[in-house]
């Protein structure tokens, strides 16, 4: 047998794969996972590829790790996106590969059932739980309470008393195969006409990318669930991306009530030996159905044959650490890679979608109505220019009044404010101090829950002082604007009996009260909901005929050049929460530009002269997806460093026909996490290969020196 070499890439930040020898009579195949020493470690990597050649001084393999093999396919798509983004392939490799540890020991499930006589003391919450556990069934402490309605405290209780035993149960399996035929939904004539025509596409040799659009409550879901139906089918396995999988439950049950079980879910949530058993079980094709969070996108999937990117405008599938990838524009790779069709869903498609259906690159299936014939939500604008709202109030009498008539009526208000915390500035009225983070260029956020001072950016956090810390004055601080906690506590004033929740993603108890408090909004437990984006993402309360938007304006004054679209997509989907079940809902956005494109379009109901101008508009500046764009922070610990090197990267630029570079200017949030930070941008013409541009000019930059750092952002979605 002639010897051979191995070129391994190792999950760092390297760009390239280091030669080892293979050692005589160790068999081994590109997408291995092996050891290999590297400095005076021993460290785990993939065989990327395999040669003919003696080694010589080459340091050996050590040895083989028992790991899914990465297929060619799925090397293809970790260099592709090396290659797109620019990071070092190892770092892309590092989002593909898990290597399991085979001294993690996987955490009993242990369930509890009735087994002995009744306790010394029988108080009435003990009760609920024999009354529900009398039936004889195991089931786990936490569903036993919860069945109960009560605290996992009283049954552990009963269990100390010898009322309830503990019973080991078996491994919970990673997932189970859905059934396509369990519950056929009745579809409308949009969606079946949809669905078959999606199901069609997937027969095709080379199947295409569709962007499914359809107005908010039209079915989007059902008519995809019948192409994952199909997909199962065929023995191919499908991945369903979502922007909130941790805050989905709506979904996985209405998933279950289609095919009998859950689908796998791949997201931060799912940690230790059951991570490592789902990531094998998909790489063996023994999961037929993924349902996961941006991540998702880079598990080693045995036979992809459909994937589903839910809400493909949203923000959330940017990744803005590390490797900078968008997960919308990395599917429509992978299904390239995969021959799968990739189906893009929205209620308010991106800008980028919708001009590549116009250029003939995606296939445009639409659902205009919706489903059972239900009408959309009359919006109307509220215009503070006319209508004086009291001083200290937030809520305008028009909206006020509104609210009072739906809840009256036992209907639920959602009222709307993209705003996190009590208040977005705090600041002394006696000598104007304001509160600034120490690590970044922000104010410190309110939030008079936790009775704390909060940076968005960084994390910090600081008591809330009874005195100024500048000039030592007693109760002079003062929150300037409001947030979600503030208006709750408008609301708890204006409507004492009614029953109000603030839905808010830095609140305590994670994704499980989340997920609890969606679905009491749900089955009626809440009159009011006062909410910030957390709330326009898909869910669906059948009680909720009424929104009120409170500062619709509040995104417009961005520099980025997405405000517009942003803005837009965010108000058509929060105001699309309203008459979703069998009564008709309205909107009312309060608005200090009630004539501005984004307010007109979105009160007019005409998304299609919002989507015309703000094409118009990016076609004449050409910008994306007309132009390319690619953002450069540097950053350093010191602010002349980070300056120093952003201008000496400026001075060796050297733009190309076609290529335009801004900057260095300080950066719109100029220090976080107390790193100082500059930014350049390149502005391409679309033909322009900007990589090959960016990789010339990353040649010609000075080295990097002490802590300084530079960040590469191709496509970039923030500009802060």
């Amino acid at each position: 047998m002639a010897a051979k070499i191995a070129d391994v890439l190792i999950p760092l930040a390297l760009d390239t794969a280091y030669s080892y020898a293979v050692p005589d009579g160790l068999a081994l195949e590109e997408g291995d996972v092996v050891q290999v020493p590297l400095a005076n470690r021993e460290v785990a990597g993939v065989v990327w590829g395999l040669r003919e050649g003696q080694g010589g001084n080459l340091k050996k393999v050590t040895g083989v790790i028992e790991a899914p093999n990465l297929s060619p396919r799925m090397r293809k798509f970790l260099d592709w996106i090396a290659w797109y983004t620019l990071a070092p392939k190892g770092s892309a490799l590092a989002m593909g590969l898990k290597i399991p540890d085979p001294d993690r020991q996987e955490v009993a499930r242990v369930g509890v059932r009735l087994a002995g006589a009744l306790p010394k003391r029988l108080t009435p919450a003990r009760q609920k739980v024999i009354e529900v556990a009398k039936d004889g069934a195991v089931r786990l402490k936490s569903e036993l309470a919860h069945a109960a309605g009560v605290s996992n405290g009283v049954v552990d209780g009963l269990i100390d008393e010898g009322t309830l035993e503990t019973v080991t149960l078996l491994a919970e399996p990673v997932a189970e195969t859905p059934n396509p035929g369990f519950g056929h939904t009745a579809l409308s004539d949009g969606q079946k006409a949809a669905a078959e025509e999606i199901v069609a596409a997937m027969a095709e040799e080379h199947p295409p990318v569709i962007l499914l659009e359809g107005v908010t409550g039209s079915g989007k879901t059902e008519v995809y669930f019948e192409a994952v139906a199909e997909a199962v089918r065929t023995g191919r396995q499908a991945l369903i991306l979502m922007p909130e999988i941790a805050l989905t439950a709506q979904f996985l049950d209405r998933f279950a009530a289609r095919f009998g079980v859950k689908p796998a879910t791949w997201h931060s949530g799912v940690t230790g030996r059951r991570r490592e058993r789902l990531y094998t079980a998909i790489a063996a094709g023994d999961v037929k159905v993924v349902a996961g969070a941006r991540s998702a996108l880079f598990l080693p999937y045995a036979d992809l044959g459909l994937i589903i990117v839910d809400e493909e405008h949203e923000t959330a599938y940017k990744q803005d650490d590390g490797v900078h990838y968008h997960a919308r524009d990395m599917a429509v790779v992978r299904g390239r890679i995969e021959n799968a069709p990739v189906v893009l869903a929205s209620a308010t498609p991106s800008i980028e979608s919708r001009v590549n259906v116009e250029r003939g690159r995606y296939r445009h299936v639409r659902l205009p109505e919706r489903f059972g014939g239900r009408s959309m939500p009359q919006i109307r604008a509220v215009d503070l220019r006319k209508e004086a709202i009291p001083k200290g109030r937030w809520l305008s009498p028009t909206l006020v009044g509104a609210v009072e008539d739906t809840v009256g009526r036992g209907e639920q208000a959602l009222l709307f404010l993209n705003r996190r915390g009590y208040a977005p500035l705090t600041l002394c009225r006696a000598c104007a101090h304001r509160y600034e983070c120490p690590n970044c260029s922000s104010w410190l956020v309110e939030h008079r829950f936790r009775r704390a001072l909060v940076c968005h950016h960084c994390g910090h956090v600081e008591r809330t002082p009874h005195a100024c810390v500048e000039c030592g004055s007693v109760d002079s601080l003062v929150p300037c604007g409001p947030g979600v906690e503030r208006i709750a506590e408008e609301a708890a004033e204006l409507f004492p009996d009614k029953r109000c929740i603030v839905l808010s993603s830095d609140f305590p108890g994670g994704t499980e009260r989340l997920r609890a408090e969606l679905a009491a909004i749900a089955t009626g437990e809440f009159d009011i909901v006062i909410g910030t984006q957390l709330v326009a993402k898909g869910h669906n309360f059948p009680l909720m005929t009424l929104v009120g938007v409170l500062d619709a304006d509040i995104g417009l004054t961005s520099g980025d050049p997405r405000a517009a679209e942003r803005t837009f997509q965010m108000l058509q989907q929060v105001t699309g929460r309203a008459g979703r079940g069998e009564k008709p809902g309205r909107a009312l956005v309060q608005t200090w530009q009630p004539d501005h494109p984004v307010i007109a379009a979105l009160i007019s109901g005409d998304a299609e002269r919002f989507y015309e101008e703000e094409t118009r508009v990016r076609e004449m500046a050409g910008l994306p997806p007309f132009g390319r764009l690619a953002s450069l922070i540097v950053s350093a610990e010191d602010r002349e460093a980070a300056e120093g090197h952003a201008r000496a990267m400026a001075l060796v630029a050297e733009p190309s026909p076609g290529v335009t570079v801004l900057g260095p200017a300080e950066a719109p949030l100029a220090l976080i996490r107390g790193r100082y930070r500059f930014r350049l941008l390149v502005k391409t013409e679309r033909e322009v290969d900007l990589q090959a541009y960016l990789r010339g000019w990353m040649a010609r930059c000075p080295k990097i020196r002490g802590n300084t750092r530079v960040s590469i952002d191709v496509d970039p979605q923030s500009f802060l």
